[in-house]
């Protein structure tokens, strides 16, 4: 099982360079894969090929990037740029989105998001497999005049949902190489989620798909100020009910139920948990909640654990 960590570094002088010596501490400390979310701020696929390109240790990836207010055009080309620039390190993560960001930040309508996903999907893989696209579904059009084909990324581009109910599982199940779904326990994975993308990716004769699990934890011995830090950061997703549901499927009452906050032992049983439950990678988010002694310390038990 592959373990690795979502970097953050958006309070630096200058992120990037902030983020390339944070992925070359994290590829010291053995983890094999660094994250990087997508804001209004810094452009997540951007980060990620810089990372990978100076830091090939570790391969990388966007969890995820929203396909509302993008096009799959435009994500297909910052997807092989980075691939190419990784020389076939570069994991592409997708997600739907929520109604807060789409409507407030992009005045777009919060409508059909899983039809949408499936559109955006179908487009992608033909341009990312092939640089050519003839799609024309009810809410997206992609067409390739001339080949929209990036030299050095002729492998290809895995493509990742972050994915948690059942008709988003559905698609990312038939069209998807796998799941990045947050905040989702091992109890709702193994119950919820594995079974349901798995049945579907047979059912489209596609491989068994990844299960990427973004798990927020932080191996410290100060648990108490640390949840609280994690139930203040974390309480905006209990605002949507995406993330609510799982979080109730998990057997959880508030986000920071979720976290895996505690010594090594207890942290290392907690990642052997979510492999059990059926994750074919772990990454740890928010390691930087208690400082940078208690992150070190957190990454080098999930590099021992990756080794």
């Amino acid at each position: 099982m592959t373990v690795g960590v979502a970097l953050d570094a958006s309070g630096a002088g200058n992120q990037v360079d902030a983020t390339v010596l944070l992925a070359r501490e994290a590829a010291a400390a053995g983890l094999r894969s660094a994250w990087f979310g997508q804001t209004f701020g810094a452009d997540s696929p951007q980060l990620a090929a810089i990372v990978g390109r100076e830091v090939p240790e570790l391969h990388v990836g966007t969890s995820a990037i929203p396909v509302f207010g993008r096009h799959p055009l435009i994500v297909s080309g910052q997807a092989q740029t980075a691939q190419a620039a990784t020389h076939g390190r570069y994991h592409l993560g997708l997600a739907l989105g929520t109604k807060l960001l789409t409507e407030g930040g992009f005045g777009l309508p919060f409508e059909r998001p899983v039809a949408r996903l499936r559109e955006f999907l179908t487009a992608l893989r033909q341009l990312t497999a092939t640089g050519n696209a003839d799609f024309h579904g009810e809410l997206l059009t992609a067409v390739t005049p001339i080949p929209a084909r990036v030299p050095g990324a002729e492998g290809g581009v895995p493509v990742l949902v972050a994915a948690m109910g059942p008709q988003a599982l559905k698609v990312s199940g038939e069209l998807a190489d796998g799941i990045l779904p947050y905040l989702a326990g091992p109890r709702a994975l193994e119950r919820d989620i594995v079974p349901a993308v798995t049945a579907e990716a047979e059912a489209a004769g596609r491989p068994a798909p990844r299960i990427v699990a973004l798990v927020p934890g932080v191996v410290t011995d100060d648990v108490d100020a640390v949840r609280e830090t994690a139930t203040e950061r974390l309480a905006f997703y209990e605002q949507i009910p995406s993330y609510a549901r799982v979080i109730e499927l998990s057997g959880a009452r508030r986000a920071s139920d979720v976290a895996v906050i505690g010594d090594e032992k207890t942290v290392a049983a907690e990642v052997r948990r979510y492999r059990d439950a059926g994750a074919t990678e772990v990454v740890f988010a928010g390691t930087e909640m208690a400082g940078d002694a208690d992150r070190l310390r957190t990454w080098a038990l999930l590099g021992e654990l990756a080794g």
